[in-house]
């Protein structure tokens, strides 16, 4: 199976790594404005396939994206500092403006990834755009909340000492401050939380949830802070989705899709748990909340959908 990467940043390349490492793919293609830059992270990463899986790893133009079951979008730029999230959300969009009608001019059958922030409007403004082109928005997926699930699961696993594979707790709504971690039915092997929590004798008081909650909602924050940029984890998140696509695992993840109605708020494109085949979005999943965390879904859906006509309305 053959992937585009459209931008060759740290997202894009990393995320071209994560692929060539979990052999999600047979060929990689990476494409970016700065040529150099592209051609560059193609030969780095093809020189490590000796030592891991035979795959081709190509820097190419767009009409190099023939045949490609997935193209993954991470072209964008960074927000600046005192640049307001609705400037940031203009320059991207001019960038996506000027990039998906060519994906789509060379690779009209592929699964659009969207990965660049803010992702969840990306997400919709690349389905409206695929939208006039005749695409199902099913064929359109923004990475969403697939980072902040795991971030959830690798946490709870840790406070609980136990393998976080065996952790299921989704993180839905937005992919930044309104995200919703939804604790009510999270469970360990089957076991809800709080039961399997009082089995082992782990403590796991409203301090411990907060600390936690605070964790994953602000992780880039610190990781930025850090060392400028996060791109590990969001690459491997990458990697997942475009496994699941290419070998069609009908896998369950938290990712950014327009979605009809959501707890009253209609047309808004936000993350939730959905099954994903080799043909896109084959159906999204309903989830039994608590009355709480209804109400936070609600303040993140109102959020995204607020965020999205203000551009609109400037656009």
């Amino acid at each position: 199976m053959k992937v585009g990467i459209v931008g060759a940043g740290l997202v894009g390349a990393t995320a071209a790594y994560a692929i060539v490492m979990r052999k999600a793919a047979s060929e990689v293609v990476l494409i970016d404005v700065n040529k150099k830059r592209a051609d560059a992270e193609a030969a780095d990463i093809l020189h490590a396939v000796p030592f891991l899986n035979p795959v081709d790893v190509i820097s190419g133009d767009y009409e190099d994206l023939r045949d490609c079951k997935v193209v993954v979008i991470t072209a964008g730029v960074n927000q600046k500092q005192g640049e307001s999230r609705i400037d940031l959300l203009g320059r991207n969009a001019a960038i996506l403006i000027s990039i998906v009608p060519n994906i789509i001019k060379y690779a009209p059958k592929s699964i659009l990834l969207m990965a660049t922030n803010p992702v969840d409007i990306l997400t919709q403004i690349t389905a409206d755009i695929a939208d006039s082109y005749g695409i199902h928005n099913s064929k359109v997926i923004g990475s969403g909340t697939t980072l902040d699930t795991a971030r959830f699961r690798s946490l709870l696993g840790t406070h609980l000492e136990i393998d976080s594979q065996h952790v299921h707790a989704f993180v839905i709504g937005e992919h930044g401050d309104s995200e919703v971690l939804t604790w009510s039915i999270a469970d360990i092997g089957g076991i809800p939380l709080k039961e399997f929590a009082r089995q082992r004798n782990i403590l796991l008081d409203e301090s411990i949830i907060s600390s936690i909650d605070d964790k994953v909602r602000n992780a880039a924050y610190k990781i930025i802070e850090g060392k400028g940029a996060t791109y590990y984890g969001i690459g491997s998140a990458i990697s997942k989705l475009v496994e699941v696509i290419t070998r069609d695992n009908k896998a369950i993840l938290t990712v950014s899709s327009k979605t009809k109605n959501i707890e009253g708020i209609e047309n808004v494109t936000i993350s939730l748990p959905r099954i994903i085949s080799g043909n896109g979005i084959v159906d999204t999943l309903k989830l039994e909340l608590s009355e709480m965390e209804k109400a936070e879904l609600y303040r993140s859906a109102k959020s995204l959908k607020e965020f999205y006509d203000s551009y609109k309305t400037t656009n």
